[in-house]
Formats: C-alpha cells, sequence, structure tokens
C-alpha cells in the first residue's frame, strides 16, 4: 500500500515483501512560469499549492517611459537581452533543478508579436533540452484566474480585466471556458490615461517623471476637483458592456488645448489646472467602467448566471492596481450583492507568477498540456471565451443610478 496524500511533498512508506521498509519523497508538482507578452520579462517557479519558491522580473517601463510608450522592437530587443537571467534567477532563488520540473507554462497568447517570439522560442528550447511537457497559455485567462492562488473562489464568477492593452467582461466558468459579456471597441482603459497623462505632459512634473501614466493621473487626481471639467461618460444611450475610451480621450484633449490657449501655455509646460484635468479624467474612466460592470452583474443574475450564495466579481491587469476605480467598483459590488476581489498590485500587472498558476491548474485538470516535440505558434490576437456580446446587447438593460461618491 501506498499511505500517501497528493498535495505537498510527504513521506511514504512501502512495505516490500522482504519485510524490508524503505522511505521516500514525492515531490509536489512544480511549474516555471514565463511571460513576455508586453513589456515585462517575468519567470517563476510555483507548487501546486500555489506557493512561490522564486521568482523574477525585468521591467522595461522607464526605457518605454523615456522613449513616451512601447516601442515593439525595443521591447523585443530587451526580452532577448533579460529573458534567460531572468529564468534563471528565478530557478536559483527557488532551488530547483530544471529536471525537477513537472512543466513550462508560457504565454503564447494574445500580445505584441515580437516580445511573445521572445518567450516562446526560449521556452520551446528549453522545454526541448530537459524534456520536460509544455503548457502554452492565454494572457487573460491567466490574469482572470491568479485570484484563485489566493482565495478559493469557485467557479462561476464574473471577471473584469483592465490594463494597457485590455479592457473587457468575462464569465469564467471554468479554467478554459468564459463567456465574453463585453470588451473595448478602440483603446483600452490603461493606454487611454497613458494617452491623457502624455497629453498632459505629467513626466515633467516633479511628482511623476518616475511613474506610468495611469499612476501619474492617479497620484496627481488626489488633489484635484474633478467637478472642475465635466467630462461625458462614454456609450449613456448604449444598453451593452462594451467599452469605448476614445471620445474620452478627444474630450481630454479638446479641453487641455482650450486651457493651455487661455493659459498662454505651450505644448509640453503644465497647465495650472492639470490636477483637476486628472481627477475629471480618472473619475470618467472610473464610472464609464464602473456603469459596464453594474449591467454586466445585472445581465448574468438575470440569467442565472452566477451563483446565489456568495457570487463574485475579480478585478485583475495593471489599472486594477488604481484606488479610485477599486473604490468605484465596491460601490457597485455593494449594491448588488457581490463579493469585490482584487489580487495584490505586484500580481494584477503581467508577471511570470500568474503564468506559471495558470500552468498549475491546467496541469490538475490534464488540460492543455503539449509533449516537448510538439509545434506551437504565439498569437497576437487571440479572444478569450465564447463571444456572447450580441445577447448582452438584446437584453438592453437599463442601469439604476448610482451615487459614486470617493473620497480622495
Amino acid at each position: 500500500m501506498f499511505p500517501c496524500v497528493l498535495n505537498g511533498p510527504v513521506r511514504c512508506w512501502m512495505k516490500h515483501s522482504t519485510s524490508n521498509v524503505r522511505a521516500f519523497t514525492v515531490r509536489p508538482r512544480l511549474v516555471l512560469g514565463i511571460e513576455t507578452s508586453c513589456d515585462e520579462t517575468g519567470a517563476a517557479v510555483l507548487d501546486e499549492t500555489g506557493i512561490i519558491l522564486g521568482e523574477s522580473l525585468h521591467s522595461q517601463k522607464q526605457t518605454h517611459l523615456d522613449m513616451g510608450g512601447i516601442i515593439p522592437p525595443v521591447a523585443q530587443r530587451l526580452h532577448k537581452e533579460n529573458i534567460y537571467r531572468v529564468v534563471q534567477e528565478a530557478l536559483d532563488r527557488s532551488g530547483i533543478e530544471p529536471n525537477e520540473l513537472t512543466a513550462v507554462a508560457t504565454t503564447v497568447k494574445p500580445g505584441l508579436s515580437l516580445s511573445l517570439g521572445i518567450g516562446l522560442d526560449f521556452s520551446l528550447k528549453f522545454v526541448r533540452l530537459h524534456e520536460k511537457p509544455f503548457i502554452p497559455i492565454h494572457h487573460m485567462e491567466a490574469h482572470a484566474l491568479t485570484v484563485r492562488m489566493l482565495h478559493p473562489v469557485d467557479f462561476p464568477f464574473l471577471v473584469l480585466l483592465v490594463s494597457g492593452g485590455h479592457t473587457l467582461l468575462a464569465l469564467a466558468k471554468g479554467i478554459d471556458e468564459f463567456l465574453l459579456l463585453g470588451q473595448t471597441l478602440d483603446v483600452a482603459a490603461g493606454d487611454s490615461l497613458d494617452k491623457i497623462a502624455r497629453r498632459l505632459s505629467l513626466r515633467n512634473h516633479p511628482e511623476c517623471s518616475t511613474l506610468s501614466g495611469g499612476q501619474a493621473i492617479e497620484l496627481l487626481g488626489k488633489e484635484g476637483d474633478r467637478r472642475a471639467f465635466h467630462f461625458k461618460t462614454p456609450m449613456g444611450q448604449i444598453y451593452d458592456c462594451n467599452f469605448s475610451f476614445a471620445g474620452l480621450q478627444n474630450q481630454v484633449t479638446m479641453a487641455i488645448k482650450k486651457k493651455e490657449k487661455e493659459e498662454g501655455v505651450e505644448t509640453g509646460q503644465l497647465l495650472s489646472c492639470v490636477k483637476d484635468i486628472a481627477a475629471a479624467s480618472q473619475h470618467t474612466i472610473a464610472s464609464h467602467i464602473a456603469k459596464r460592470t453594474h449591467r454586466a452583474i445585472l445581465f448574468c443574475k438575470s440569467k442565472g448566471l452566477l451563483p446565489q450564495h456568495n457570487p463574485t466579481l475579480v478585478v485583475s491587469g495593471g489599472v486594477a492596481c488604481n484606488e479610485y476605480i477599486r473604490q468605484t467598483l465596491k460601490i457597485v459590488t455593494d449594491a448588488t450583492g457581490l463579493h469585490l476581489l482584487c489580487p495584490p498590485s505586484k500580481l494584477c500587472t503581467d508577471n511570470g507568477v500568474m503564468i506559471a498558476w495558470n500552468g498549475i491548474e491546467r496541469l490538475k485538470q490534464g488540460k492543455g498540456i503539449m509533449s516537448h516535440t510538439e509545434e506551437v505558434k504565439y498569437e497576437p490576437k487571440a479572444p478569450l471565451g465564447l463571444d456572447i456580446t450580441s445577447e448582452v446587447n438584446d437584453a438592453a438593460i437599463k442601469v439604476p443610478p448610482l451615487k459614486l461618491r470617493i473620497n480622495s
């Protein structure tokens, strides 16, 4: 007999016919996760319980801030220069040798082609060298499931993913089963915040020189008066769960131009009302996200898609770090009886941990595991789950008004 449990390293005893007893250790399953979908080179080693044994992350943030945005060939070069070191650091910190790994999980979709290619090429060479199974990972699925590493969240649950490249609402029914309720029709929320910050020249503000655009907007918005400028919330008369931020960007740009003319300020210089514009822009984006999320909740409830007991909204992605947006969403979940869960900030942005955890989840269920000899291609564009946005649109649910009063 083999009296042992499957979770965690345990001591097992095997009785031989000679009555000699020998002890041996059963190791937990270990996954190396690799992330290079955009501008972060991340790697991490996790065990099957979600314990982070070792991780490493190289951020390209400052380089791209200096360049005024993410330049794909530059991102590719920096991934190529750092991926070996990042992976080796994660392994060294974990104390795990490559031959001890159960599998390697890597982001293969969606993302920047040049960035995805570096991570995939490295990973395929690695698994072929060490003859390890390979688990291709959907970047957005990984963001959606990270919270399950930290909290016992059962399926189904509602997911809001907000980042520089994506803004979408989906119902997570399983580790690889999603219903897409809504997505951005133009730019993502994080990209919109970055462009507004760039147009406000926030890099020239003494408090914002090392911050991303979204971080700068949030910081200055705390001291601004959002009522000083009125920006119309997008898609107010469209009763679906899609998003649009391009029109808001245009509103903000027009307001900035008007103020620059009034104050005699040239492009690149700071306006006296910069904090007010930051506060008003942030509030309008938060309000737009909150209203679409509110409608998604009401749609899911009307269709019986959420559990009666402890229904949950999970919010992840880089923009989920924004405390103002989190607070607006808390107002929505309080009003609708949902439990709001957000991973800690370091796990909201791109990282190797979330990729390794998605690999663990797939490994446990035996889904999407490939041999090291199989060919894999990256996919720059990849939808998340089954698109039911037309059903949401047909439902035409009107959202009751909520007062989004946030304390700075």
